[in-house]
């Protein structure tokens, strides 16, 4: 239903009142006074900020000398907020009215006038639970759209920073806004993302992932292409080295983009703590990734196919373990994979400690169990194990990992050895293949596709660090 206001005040009360009929949170103040001037003021209950109203603008209303004044003359001279703006556009009107903000309406002229007066509860911006640091800033983003953008804009004391914003979804009409610093980013990739942004047509967006996954690249891989954190400072090292951020409304989680598979290997930790200690942290974190892809492959193509390369000790006590046990080794490693899976799963959808404590006892006495009753060889469990440990040192990759980790051990179990790196050629491939808003998914890490950037395979020192431009292509105006 379209509104049409008019210079009759209560044609267009009537209007508004039709427009949310049995919507209880939806309230009209008419005012009037002593000199007769007549107002209307509507706000939503729950979603404004209850004294700003009564103080500044009902107080101001009635006290108001004239009897007649024009939509400019109440949003400049008689309300006392500081955004007040004549409207004349209905849509962006509703938008503004349906987030938080007040609509008044005067006798004599059609015009909204919009208040600011958004007051809605929020949480904290406490530091995320997902990215904890030892050392480092302890705040994180919140559902609060401009909140989010004031803690970039605290960050980065750059006038060139940039906040372009544009509405996705026909039902929520969500804000998004796309951050990024002039004469930092390129402009190429900005307009990328702006070009993806204008595409899209959902009919809602309540999270960041709505978007990520309708405009990131190579949609069906298990490795991420769009970067998302929870951090401002995170946000705003990436928006240092040229990238681009999107906050979404009411989400807490800003994308990134572009995003490569350095940034996967990356921690919070790495910059905040000495470069030795992010050096050996980093390498054993690359160790992790190729421990948790190819130690159950590995153990199945040594001991199905490839029993030689075992030394002859411990091929002797892999094979007394798995005396009386009533399956294969093929089928124990892809059970307790699985089960240790659905552990993980439970474990994360358990709230509170009692998920830490299920998994992990879970896991500790399921595996206890198992290898006592000769249902499962120790040996299985201490590779499944060994394997998921890992894979939890990589937490932006667990998507890949636990796909590619069945995929490598299908390979492995049929064609041993050579089904291992006949598969793990296939994901350097794939790898190779990738890209994420125009940049290689492998920059920084093949020679041949280098960036201005000295944060590679390791991190280099502070004092080292000259060149921390990511993507840039021009130099700073």
């Amino acid at each position: 239903m379209s509104i049409e206001f008019t210079t009759d005040l209560d044609r267009n009360i009537a209007a508004l009142k039709a427009q949310f009929a049995g919507d209880n949170t939806f309230i009209t103040r008419e005012t009037r006074s002593p000199s007769g001037l007549r107002c209307a003021v509507f706000f939503f209950d729950g979603m404004v900020n209850a004294l700003a109203i009564n103080q500044s603008i009902i107080r101001p209303l009635i006290e108001e000398p004239q009897a007649k004044l024009s939509a400019e003359q109440l949003a400049q001279s008689v309300i006392e907020i500081n955004d007040s703006r004549v409207e004349p556009d209905v849509n962006l009107m509703l938008a503004s009215f349906l987030y938080g903000d007040t609509v008044i309406l005067t006798e004599g002229d059609a015009r909204p006038v919009v208040v600011n007066t958004k007051g809605f509860s929020s949480r904290s911006t406490a530091e995320p639970e997902g990215e904890k640091v030892l050392r480092g800033p302890r705040e994180g983003f919140t559902e609060l759209f401009m909140t989010n953008l004031s803690m970039l804009r605290r960050r980065l004391n750059d006038p060139r920073l940039k906040f372009t914003f544009s509405r996705v979804g026909t039902r929520t009409n969500t804000v998004v806004c796309l951050c990024y610093i002039d004469g930092v980013a390129d402009d190429r990739l900005v307009k990328t993302v702006q070009k993806r942004l204008s595409r899209l047509k959902p009919d809602s967006v309540l999270d960041s992932n709505y978007i990520a996954e309708r405009i990131r690249d190579n949609r069906r891989s298990p490795f991420p292409t769009m970067g998302a954190t929870e951090r401002p400072d995170v946000a705003a090292a990436r928006l240092l080295e040229g990238r681009v951020a999107l906050v979404v409304d009411g989400s807490p989680v800003v994308l990134t983009a572009p995003c490569i598979l350095q940034e996967c290997f990356q921690s919070n930790d790495d910059y905040y703590i000495s470069v030795e200690q992010a050096g050996l942290s980093r390498l054993l974190r690359y160790a992790a990734f190729l421990l948790t892809l190819t130690v159950p492959a590995l153990y199945l193509a040594c001991v199905l196919h490839h029993q030689e390369l075992v030394p002859t000790r411990l091929l002797l006590a892999i094979s007394a373990a798995q005396r009386g046990t009533p399956l294969p080794p093929v089928s124990e490693i892809f059970l307790l994979l699985i089960v240790f899976e659905l552990l993980k799963e439970a474990g994360t959808r358990t709230p509170g400690v009692i998920g830490q404590t299920m998994s992990i006892v879970g896991g500790l006495v399921l595996g206890q169990a198992a290898v006592q009753a000769r249902f499962i060889s120790a040996p299985a469990v201490i590779i499944v194990a060994v394997a998921g440990v890992t894979g939890l040192a990589l937490p932006k990759l667990q998507s890949a990992t636990t796909v590619l980790r069945f995929a490598l051990t299908a390979a492995a179990a049929v064609l041993g050895i050579y089904g291992l790196v006949f598969g793990l050629a296939l994901v350097l491939l794939h790898l190779c293949a990738l890209d994420s808003c125009q940049a290689p998914y492998l920059l920084n890490l093949l020679p041949r596709v280098h960036a201005h950037h000295e944060d590679s395979y390791l991190r280099a020192p502070w004092f080292q660090m000259r060149r921390n431009r990511f993507l840039a292509q021009k130099e700073d105006k």
